[in-house]
């Protein structure tokens, strides 16, 4: 077998995925039309809210990015044909004020803006949450502009099949994305769950370009601003998660990266703490006074040694518990680069390893659920694990 088709998710997924639909729902989804929620969506009923999902619960990390480029409609898509419990979205915002799906607000490398002599003058050097970035942002652009570029794959040296999708999707609006999920939920006969982070939401208040007000608009027109709304939010800022608990009631969940890093919001507030202090049995509980949940790096739930091999689980699962939080660690990937050491195979990076085996272990652990750029893998470690019990 070769490594395309080990990447490959079953033949009958990706022509579901590739379909008509999906260029119909793009090509209907237009730039910048501000339209009405339909009725159907902003007082349709809802299910027992997150502790209703599957655990493990298999999020779809930017949609199925390792199949398709990230944060189009075709990858989210693809997510759901592939068994996603949750599809994910990261919402930066343009010059006139939309949120736009897209992992950073530096698409130099998610879109073909490079190749567009009319935006040369937009690259510029900026620092954003203290790291100088050269390249093109989206809050150079108005959406309208944005929306003549095209998306493309983000690590071409790593998935070299996703650039067969360059070109094919449009950068989506979260609106567009809200639209897409209310009929995605009414054709498949069940609610399309969202998992909506705010990037770098201190950053852009600082230009007038404040996140949670414009996000929490588009929650309540759509009907997913209940405690129940089959919506959940995240962020690395603490503090944007609890700007969100005052506009809405949607569940919020606090991201953590490395253990010695600190929030960008604590940085600028001059707040010492750490992520460490934060994963502490006291800060886990100051964490639940405003979050149902936690969002680690799963380096966090199980630490890698010297050599990069897995070693023994920390406390985190135990103590997020009893603080009653959920946890929802990130990110799985297939291919060596991303693995643990003793779960690489062979010596191409770019390859796949035992990404079912390290998956095992992590879901061993007792998280409530894992972002996943591969969610049929995800998937069926989790179908592993269940059957044993």
């Amino acid at each position: 077998m070769t490594q395309g088709e080990r990447r490959t998710p079953a033949r009958r997924t990706v022509l579901g995925a590739a379909g008509a639909t999906v260029l119909g729902a793009s090509a209907a989804l237009t730039a910048g039309t501000a339209q009405a929620a339909p009725a159907a969506a902003t007082n349709r009923p809802h299910g027992r809210g997150y502790r209703s999902l599957p655990v493990p619960t298999v999020i779809g990390h930017r949609g199925a990015s390792g199949y398709r480029p990230e944060h189009t409609l075709g990858s989210y898509r693809l997510a759901l044909d592939l068994g996603a419990h949750i599809v994910e979205q990261d919402l930066v915002p343009t010059r006139d004020g939309h949120l736009v799906c897209r992992h950073e607000n530096d698409i130099t490398g998610t879109t073909d803006v490079a190749d567009h002599p009319e935006f040369a003058s937009r690259k510029t050097t900026k620092t954003v949450d203290g790291t100088r970035i050269t390249g093109w942002f989206t809050e150079d652009f108005t959406l309208a502009e944005l929306k003549t570029l095209r998306a493309g794959e983000r690590i071409p040296g790593t998935r070299q099949e996703n650039t067969l999708y360059d070109g094919r999707w449009t950068v989506p609006t979260f609106e567009e994305v809200l639209r897409w999920a209310d009929e995605e939920g009414r054709r498949r006969g069940r609610e399309v769950w969202l998992y909506v982070e705010t990037k770098h939401p201190t950053y852009f208040r600082s230009l007038g370009l404040g996140l949670e007000e414009r996000l929490a608009k588009l929650l309540r027109r759509y009907g997913r601003h209940r405690a129940h709304s089959p919506l959940l939010l995240q962020s690395f800022e603490p503090s944007s998660i609890q700007r969100l608990a005052k506009l809405v009631e949607t569940p919020g969940v606090v991201l953590l990266s490395g253990a010695n890093s600190r929030p960008w919001d604590f940085v600028e507030a001059g707040d010492p703490r750490t992520v460490a202090d934060l994963i502490t049995p006291e800060g886990l509980r100051r964490i639940s006074s405003y979050a149902k949940g936690i969002g680690p790096t799963l380096d966090l739930v199980i630490p890698r040694d010297a050599a990069g091999r897995l070693g023994a689980p920390t406390t985190l699962v135990r103590d997020a518990h009893a603080a009653g939080l959920i946890l929802h660690p990130y990110t799985h990937r297939n291919e060596n680069t991303f693995l643990p050491a003793d779960f690489r195979r062979g010596t191409d990076p770019n390859a796949y390893g035992d990404s079912i085996g390290a998956l095992k272990k992590y879901l061993e652990t007792g998280i409530d659920g894992i972002f996943s750029d591969n969610p049929d893998t995800a998937l069926l470690a989790a179908e592993d694990l269940t059957g044993r019990r």
